[in-house]
């Protein structure tokens, strides 16, 4: 199978596929032109610091890595409603009164 090579893209420490010369992930991106529908003109007037041409590559990669993107962006957005439940659940009762509450003290 041949390597194909995207302009403007290239992969960070962990492996994930960045805009060259940023720290903007591809994943960010895509999530954007998903979510909002923005359009590569959109998502350039929202990230002025990247040229038309860094978005447009990570569009064209998004659209060939289309499963594992979403796959990607599915387990991101899980991990993210899995730790807001965490906190709303912590929140729900400062740690002080738990502990009060298992010490039988408190119904």
């Amino acid at each position: 199978m041949a390597t194909v090579e995207y302009a403007h893209i290239s992969r960070n420490s962990e492996g994930v596929p960045v805009l060259s010369g940023t720290r903007t992930k591809v994943v960010e991106i895509a999530v954007e032109h998903v979510a909002y529908g923005w359009d590569a003109q959109e998502l350039h007037q929202q990230h002025p610091h990247l040229s038309l041409g860094q978005i447009h590559s990570a569009l064209a990669y998004y659209y060939d890595h289309k499963a594992e993107m979403d796959a990607d962006i599915d387990r991101r957005r899980n991990r993210a409603e899995r730790i807001k439940a965490e906190l709303d659940q912590r929140q729900g009762e400062p740690p002080l009164l738990e502990k009060i509450r298992t010490t039988g003290r408190l119904p």
